[in-house]
């Protein structure tokens, strides 16, 4: 399924930061930081019947595993930088600031990570409610960075209702990677620290001067695609073509734009476990209105003969992470098109 975005003439002000010079500050402070590979990919390109593809490898980011690394710990380093007030957040202000707060939130595995992982480093707590369609691999990955696993039986969405009334319980930090009416803030940030995606893309491309046509950005809550879709618009030199690729059982994202308002969408448990969201986060949806040309839907069998055919290649994934590469068949952008696709985890081992 196919549509475009019937984009605005007037922009209005997006509900985030779409620069990435605060999380990137914090970043270069962090021993494990490192841009992620850039990788020319011409073998695939042949067989997509595209003229060239550019492949941005999250499967190793800061040891996680996925591009969330960027988001979570982000969000949970600026929150205590602004409770303690100061940005040394190794002071003894900040210490003690992050041994009062605890942060929980929602997942599907890949936030849940990065939220465990920023509270361990910077002193915090951290409880991570995940559904019963998360494996128990991730939750011990979660476990083993000290963090409190919640399981919650039903969908995504029914740990995010778990995570909000333990918050409201427990007066705990509530850092959801989606957001709501009420609810922007603290997902804002969590959208301000994967912008960092986008500008190490920007800065390969400027330094080679081989801009991609066509970006392709996968999508669950839309996070990801709206952080990465308003840095393109508002820092990149040469403007792409941006399409958004959903899974066909969790649309949230098309159908909201089609009905022009937050729409909620049904459907069946889809094998890209990551992508499964039936609600659109509203700071997302308004900012893709925007700043997204097309929005597109793959079905799992499609994801996971992309997976597969990206592993021959060399590129180990899951059908979510390979997602943004199936969107290349959607709309076939031609053999004069340059592509971006990111592959946005590696595939869980054990």
């Amino acid at each position: 399924m196919k549509i475009d975005n019937l984009r605005a003439d007037t922009p209005v002000a997006r509900l985030f930061r779409a620069d990435a010079t605060r999380p990137m500050a914090l970043l270069k402070q962090c021993p494990v930081y490192a841009p992620t590979p850039i990788i020319e990919c011409p073998a695939l390109a042949e067989l997509q019947g595209i003229g060239s593809l550019t492949l941005k490898d999250e499967s190793k980011r800061m040891r996680l595993g996925s591009f969330k690394a960027l988001g979570g710990a982000f969000a949970v380093a600026q929150m205590i930088s602004d409770a303690a007030k100061t940005a040394d957040l190794e002071s003894s202000a900040a210490r003690s600031a992050a041994a009062e707060m605890t942060f929980i939130t929602a997942s599907a595995g890949n936030h849940g990570l990065s939220v465990a992982a920023g509270a361990r480093v910077f002193g915090a707590q951290a409880v991570i409610c995940l559904s019963s369609s998360v494996p128990e691999s991730f939750a011990e990955r979660i476990r083993s960075l000290d963090a409190r696993v919640v399981r919650v039986e039903g969908t995504y969405e029914e740990s995010v209702a778990k995570a909000v009334v333990l918050a409201d319980d427990n007066n705990w930090l509530l850092l959801a990677d989606g957001s709501w009416d009420g609810y922007l803030e603290r997902p804002a940030l969590v959208m301000e620290g994967y912008t960092v995606l986008a500008a190490e893309c920007r800065d390969h491309f400027e330094a080679s001067g081989n801009w991609p046509t066509h970006v392709f950005l996968q999508a669950g809550v839309g996070g990801l695609a709206a952080a990465v879709a308003a840095h393109i618009r508002l820092h990149w030199d040469n403007q792409p073509t941006i399409i958004v690729v959903e899974p066909e059982a969790a649309p949230c994202l098309m159908e909201s734009i089609r009905a022009d308002q937050i729409t909620n969408v049904g459907g069946p448990q889809s094998n890209m476990g990551r992508l499964d969201c039936k609600d659109a986060s509203l700071i997302a949806f308004h900012a893709l209105k925007q700043d997204a040309d097309i929005f597109v839907t793959i079905t799992d069998d499609e994801a996971l003969a992309a997976a597969s055919l990206l592993s021959e290649h060399g590129f180990s994934t899951t059908p979510s992470g390979a997602a943004s590469f199936a969107g290349i068949t959607q709309i076939q952008p031609g053999a004069d098109s340059h592509c971006l696709v990111l592959l946005t985890e590696g595939r869980e081992e054990g």
